[in-house]
């Protein structure tokens, strides 16, 4: 049988546990409450940038294959594509002016082999022995730099003075031997030359 000092000692027991279980519990409420809260780092954050950036890349020979300018980059670690603003790209062919591709806005895949740009799109190439200049004005176009290649589903114009031709979507080609094909509702404008 219990005595009633046995039951005193085991109700104290009891009621020091539950003490502790209620002071643990006000603590936790009361450091979630006191400690500041650091929020998580944003799914699509950038974790480097460059200001200025340059790039140069060579080919087998040591001779100079493209060069890549950007107001900015940004690299975001979540997809590992790089985001640029108002790039300038240049490809060099041998004995001929570069192609210069340039746009407002750029995004370059994980592994360096697609670029979108996005914006209005300026392809260009200047006069030289044996070319003629040409410019094409764009949006959205496609280039993979590895295979010198570019394309767009959009409205495209070709400018070679006094010559302009329009169409819809286009494919080139900016390595020797340069080819370029406008895909759709192809218009130009041609000046004959005079006699």
């Amino acid at each position: 049988m219990t005595t009633f000092k046995e039951t005193v000692r085991d109700s104290k027991l009891y009621l020091y546990l539950g003490a502790i279980a209620l002071l643990s519990s006000w603590l936790v409420n009361f450091i979630e409450l006191v400690m500041p809260s650091y929020p998580d780092a944003l799914p699509h954050s950038q974790d480097y940038f460059s200001t200025g950036y340059t790039k140069w890349e060579m080919n087998e020979q040591g001779d100079l294959k493209n060069k890549l300018f950007a107001d900015k980059i940004m690299h975001y670690s979540d997809d590992g594509k790089t985001h640029t603003i108002k790039p300038v790209m240049s490809f060099y062919n041998k004995n001929t002016p570069p192609w210069v591709i340039q746009s407002e806005s750029g995004i370059l895949s994980t592994d360096g082999k697609d670029l979108l740009l996005d914006g209005k799109v300026t392809i260009s190439r200047e006069k030289a022995k044996g070319s003629v200049p040409l410019t094409i004005n764009t949006r959205l176009l496609k280039v993979k730099p590895d295979i010198s290649y570019a394309e767009t589903t959009q409205w495209a114009e070709l400018i070679s003075p006094p010559n302009k031709t329009t169409g819809k979507g286009m494919k080139m080609t900016y390595i020797e031997p340069v080819h370029l094909q406008l895909l759709a509702n192809v218009k130009g404008n041609y000046e004959s030359k005079k006699k």
